[in-house]
Order: structure tokens, then C-alpha cells, then sequence
């Protein structure tokens, strides 16, 4: 069973190497190679959960080497595996046609599926070494990737930048993992993690934890460090789509993987929600003011990235992992579909009028949501739930509002809003289902969520005045957008307030090289 579980990784390895060695320009038994890995790398990860399913958890060694090399098989592993899987075999074919007629097509073929492999490693981790090795694989593939037009100064620049934050993710991740073993006597993830909750050396968790959070961090692209992420346009769109299948969400992924681990350092867990919910913040400030398409989807993940670290600081690793799944498939969709939504508008015929919803239309439509998620907490029995789950879900009536608040402006046509409430309700529906499921499916694998203290109230309370701050301001966006402080507010957040520059600045030329 032990090979079925690294099927997927070994053939996508042969792929690679079949691809690197192969024809460059249009290599058609190449793209056909590496299709049939991807394709074979899906089917083992489902059948892998099928097994689980039936057999439940457990960690498979391989013979000799238990202690280097072994899987991990549960509701965690196997449901990243189907994600990294499916998400990887979509770009894989998307690719083929879309660098079609590039001088290096073979070559990125290789990479994409030695990324795939590795991501697939880093999820599938029964031991720190092997855990450790896929992590810093996984970068080095990307890294790759990012410079396929290596002739481009912006793709050097931001894989520089790019480098020098994950090599930092590299050393964190790798002294931590000493610490664990050294503070365990294990390799063992299993292990380890029940040392955890059984209180094994608490200070060494605890230290252990800081070194994991601040990987994690580094890997997720958190603010003052998320400029490299915003700037990887510059390479081909099937690595932006494939960020999402395990690799931008790695941090995420490690701090979920051991959770018991980040228990047992609750300051650690609070620098996550504190810096977490600041990216997402600002991350969502920036966004609208983006004039491309791929910026705006780059700057989306940035803030999701920084909710998905929220969670997870506030102990919803369960929440955590349903976030990964749902914004790794929505987000890969939306940049491999860019391009062809910018001609389907381009080719529309121009629209009427903007309907600019007015101050009673935005409260209206906050009270008509905040009513809709009441309703349905009251019915899926939210006073059950923790109460840090409950204020996250509340920040959803605020998504839920500004769908709303589109059709209710006095120029929208009645079907609009007729939808717009219809999809209102099936959302609120969506996450309260969903979150059942995640809770039920991890309730043996993941720890419970702490209770909240002091700070984790006064944090809840800040999060949601400041999320409905932003929702209220962007759904009465095109009212005040003509103002002149809003357009002199505008040119900074077109350029993030300048983070990114003055991080260059400090980093300095050399190391990043000029753009």
C-alpha cells in the first residue's frame, strides 16, 4: 500500500525526467507523458481516500527506512491530495495548449511536474525529514517556474524575492523540526503530535511553534512580505493556477498538519490571527483599485491567504482546511479562465448606466443578511458551535450584504435582485453545510478549538467592525469614487501604500537585481 500512496509522486518524477530530456518545441509525446502522470497521480489520491474511508488513518513506512520516508494517511492528507491532484491535472492540460509554440515548453512541462510531485510529498509527510525535503522542494520547483522567461528583469526580480522569503521558511522549518525531534526522541508526525497533547515538553512545543507559525507566515506571502506574490504575473498563467494547488497554501497546510504542535504556544497562535487578519485587511483594500485582471485575482489571494492564517490562529484548523480546498478550486478557475472573460466583455455591448445603490439601499441589505445568517445559525444550531467559528461566519453577512446591495439599487431591474437573494441564501446555506461536514470529517484527527480568551474577543470584535468597515465601503464605492480625496486615496492604494517598494529598498538592488 505503501506504493500506492507515492504512485502519484514516482510517475509524475518519470514524467519530469522524460520531459526535461525530450523535445522542447512542441513535444507532443512529452505533453501526452506528463497528461498520463497527472491523470494517474488523481486516480491513486482518490482511491487513496477511498481506502482511508474504509481503514481508516494510519502511516505507512517504507521498509528499512521508517524514520526518513513515510506517508500519512488521513482525512487531512488524503483530501489535499485529491486537491493538489485534480488542481494539477487541470494545469497540466491547460498548459499544453496555452504555451503552445514556446521555444522551453518541454522544459516547463518537467517543472509543473516536479512541483506537482513535491507538493504531493509535502501533504502526504509521515516523517519531519520527508516533510522537511518536499517543503523546500516545492519552493525550488515554483522558483523554476517563476523564471521561465528568465529574460524578463520583473520575473527575476520577483523570483529573487520570492526566494529569499521561503529560504528564510526553509531555516525556520528546519530548525523546528530539530527541536521536535530532539524534544521527542520521534520522527514520527503521528507521534509527535500525540506527545503534543500529551504535554511532552512544553517549552520545546512551544518554541517549536514560534519557528512554525513564521514559516508558514514566510510561505503564505503575509504582509510586509506579500510583494512577491503580486508580482509573479510575469510568468506563463498556469503557475499562478498552480500556486493554488498546495503551494501559496503550504504555510497553511503545515500549520493545520500540527496543530497540536501550535497549541501549546498560544502568543504564537495570536501573532497568526493578529497578522493574518491585518493581511486580509489589506489585501482587500488594495484589491478593487487593481486595473488588471490577474493583479486583482493576486491580490485576492494575498487577503485570502491572510484569512485562511486567521483561522488557523484562532484555532479553526478545521475551517482551515475547508478555506484551502474552496479557494484553491474557485481561484484556480478564475485565473485559467482570465483571459477568456476579458474578451467575453470586451466583445459585449456597452452597458447602461452604473446603478449606484444609496445609503439606504447598503443598510437595507446589511440588516436583510444579518436577518438571512440568523436565521440559519439559529436552525444549524450555532450556539453549539465555538464561538470563534461563529464570528468568522458572521464576517459572511457582509460578503452576503454586498451581493445583495447590487440589486438593490433603484436603477437594477427586479430578476437581479431576485437573483441576488437567491444567491445570497444558497451561500449563507453553503457555509453552515459545509462547515458541519468539515467538522465532522476532522473531529478525530484535528483538536478541538480552544475556548477564546480576553484577547481573542477583543480581536473577534475588531475583525468584524473592521470586515463590515470595508464591505460597507466598497458597496457604496460608486458613490464617493468621483470625490477627490477618494481619488488622491486611490493612487495609494493602486501602489498597496508603497510596501513593496520600500521592502525593495531595503533589501537592496543587488540581491533582487533592477526591473
Amino acid at each position: 500500500m505503501w506504493w500506492l500512496a507515492n504512485a502519484g509522486p514516482a510517475v509524475l518524477a518519470a514524467a519530469a525526467i522524460a520531459a526535461g530530456g525530450g523535445r522542447q518545441f512542441r513535444p507532443v509525446w512529452t505533453l501526452r507523458i506528463v497528461n498520463a502522470a497527472a491523470l494517474v497521480a488523481l486516480v491513486a489520491a482518490v482511491a487513496l481516500a477511498a481506502w482511508v474511508a474504509l481503514a481508516g488513518p494510519r502511516t505507512l513506512g517504507l521498509t528499512g527506512a521508517e524514520a526518513l520516508v513515510a506517508t500519512r494517511l488521513d482525512v487531512v492528507s488524503v483530501t489535499m491530495l485529491v486537491l493538489v491532484s485534480f488542481v494539477g491535472w487541470v494545469v497540466v492540460r491547460f498548459a499544453a495548449t496555452y504555451l503552445d509554440g514556446e521555444a522551453r515548453q518541454g522544459s516547463f512541462m518537467a517543472w509543473l511536474a516536479v512541483t506537482l510531485a513535491s507538493v504531493m510529498l509535502l501533504v502526504s509527510a509521515g516523517t519531519l525529514p520527508q516533510l522537511v525535503f518536499a517543503w523546500i522542494a516545492t519552493g525550488q520547483g515554483l522558483g523554476r517556474l517563476l523564471l521561465f522567461y528568465a529574460d524578463r528583469a520583473a520575473a527575476r526580480r520577483a523570483a529573487r524575492k520570492k526566494a529569499l522569503s521561503t529560504g528564510l521558511a526553509d531555516l525556520l522549518l528546519i530548525g523546528a523540526s530539530v527541536l521536535l525531534w530532539r524534544a521527542t526522541g520521534t520522527t514520527d508526525i503521528a507521534q509527535l503530535l500525540a506527545a503534543a497533547r500529551a504535554g511532552t515538553a512544553p517549552d520545546a512545543m512551544a518554541l517549536a511553534a514560534w519557528g512554525i507559525a513564521l514559516a508558514a507566515m514566510l510561505k503564505c506571502a503575509q504582509f510586509p512580505l506579500h510583494g512577491w506574490l503580486t508580482e509573479v504575473m510575469e510568468a506563463p498563467t498556469p503557475v499562478s493556477a498552480l500556486l493554488h494547488a498546495g503551494v501559496i497554501n503550504a504555510g497553511g497546510f503545515l500549520l493545520i498538519r500540527l496543530a497540536d504542535v501550535m497549541l501549546a504556544s498560544p502568543a504564537a497562535l495570536a501573532l497568526l490571527a493578529v497578522l493574518g487578519g491585518f493581511t486580509a485587511l489589506f489585501g482587500s483594500l488594495v484589491l478593487p483599485t487593481q486595473p488588471a485582471i490577474k493583479t486583482q485575482l493576486a491580490w485576492s489571494t494575498v487577503a485570502q491567504m491572510g484569512f485562511m492564517i486567521m483561522q488557523c490562529g484562532l484555532g479553526l484548523f478545521y475551517l482551515a482546511l475547508l478555506h484551502i480546498v474552496a479557494h484553491s478550486l474557485y481561484k484556480a478557475h478564475a485565473f485559467l479562465s482570465s483571459g477568456g472573460a476579458v474578451e467575453r466583455i470586451a466583445a459585449a455591448r456597452r452597458l447602461g448606466p452604473v446603478a449606484k445603490p444609496d445609503g439606504m439601499a447598503v443598510a437595507l441589505a446589511m440588516l436583510g443578511a444579518a436577518i438571512l445568517y440568523g436565521a440559519l445559525a439559529i436552525g444549524f444550531g450555532a450556539w453549539t458551535k465555538p464561538p470563534q467559528a461563529v464570528a468568522l461566519g458572521a464576517i459572511l453577512v457582509f460578503g452576503v450584504a454586498y451581493l445583495i446591495v447590487q440589486g438593490m439599487s433603484p436603477a437594477a431591474p427586479r430578476p437581479l435582485l431576485q437573483r441576488t437573494l437567491g444567491f445570497a441564501i444558497l451561500a449563507t446555506a453553503a457555509y453552515f453545510l459545509l462547515h458541519h461536514a468539515a467538522e465532522w470529517l476532522t473531529a478525530s484527527t484535528l483538536p478541538a478549538v480552544p475556548a477564546p480568551g480576553p484577547f481573542q474577543w477583543v480581536l473577534l470584535g475588531v475583525a468584524l467592525l473592521a470586515f463590515g468597515g470595508i464591505a460597507v465601503a466598497q458597496a457604496m464605492l460608486p458613490l464617493w469614487c468621483d470625490h477627490p480625496a477618494a481619488q488622491r486615496l486611490r493612487i495609494h492604494l493602486v501602489h498597496g501604500f508603497y510596501v513593496n517598494a520600500l521592502l525593495d529598498r531595503v533589501i537592496g538592488g543587488r540581491v533582487l537585481g533592477k526591473a
